[in-house]
């Protein structure tokens, strides 16, 4: 089945853009990247788009399709209906370059904030043992592919500029989770408090748990149910507990 789909795409810079109109055959079995291929091919040959894998593992081809964040390499056209104006935006929540290719050096700096795993002492890598309930625990983090969408996603990103200074965004207090629940991270016998970080460098207390960033994410990772929530409840647990406070000052006064 072929037939002329119409699309709306974003054109333009950081000094200004608007949607411009294009028609183009759509052919059974393709994605929405596919599209964007053959409107560079035959109408657009200058319009930007970034990719890579082209198979929903690389996370580069981000944007919003009908105001929704997703991947264009996994965006079936099948979910259209044929007469359906199909728009397509760069990601909102990060400065344009150039069409549909955004700025999005924002997240790399936020992953260089987060301190990284700390090996056990006196354990060699390699000799590592975990039970397989912890490493099924954090597995599912590791599958992030990075796409930013949730990141994108995030109102407290997409609305608020002035957020991001503080802010660390879903992805990166998923990685803060995901160490903070290891149980061979050895963080805060150098000195690291994980959950410190979280709610005083990275923002935790900024995140209302809406599972906006849960329902874009194409891994299907349950972010705030498995690692932001949990999350604010160690945060909590460390901070306001009595108790908790209490054993902190014992264990203070001790040593």
């Amino acid at each position: 089945m072929t037939y002329q789909g119409r699309f709306r795409v974003w054109r333009g810079d950081a000094e200004g853009g608007g949607l411009v109109d294009y028609e183009v055959d759509v052919h059974e079995g393709e994605v929405v990247l596919d599209i964007v291929h053959r409107i560079q091919a035959t109408t657009a040959p200058d319009l930007a788009v970034r990719w890579n894998c082209k198979a929903g593992k690389c996370g580069s081809c981000s944007a919003e399709i009908n105001g929704r964040p997703r991947l264009l390499c996994m965006t079936r056209m099948s979910v259209f209906d044929p007469a359906e104006t199909i728009t397509v935006t760069p990601m909102r929540a990060f400065p344009v370059l150039r069409d549909l290719v955004t700025d999005v050096s924002y997240n790399y700096t936020k992953a260089r904030e987060v301190p990284s795993f700390v090996p056990p002492p006196g354990v060699k890598a390699g000799e590592y043992r975990m039970m397989q309930e912890d490493v099924n625990r954090v597995q599912e983090f590791r599958k992030c592919i990075e796409c930013f969408l949730c990141q994108n996603t995030c109102h407290v990103v997409r609305d608020h500029e002035e957020n991001k200074q503080v802010f660390a965004g879903p992805r990166f207090l998923m990685r803060i989770a995901e160490l903070d629940m290891h149980p061979l991270d050895a963080a805060e016998e150098t000195g690291t408090d994980r959950k410190r970080g979280a709610r005083e460098e990275h923002g935790l207390g900024y995140c209302n748990i809406t599972k906006c960033c849960t329902e874009v994410c194409p891994e299907h990772i349950r972010i705030t149910d498995n690692a932001l929530i949990p999350l604010k409840e160690r945060v909590v647990d460390r901070s306001y507990d009595p108790l908790v406070w209490l054993g902190n000052r014992i264990g203070r006064r001790s040593t």
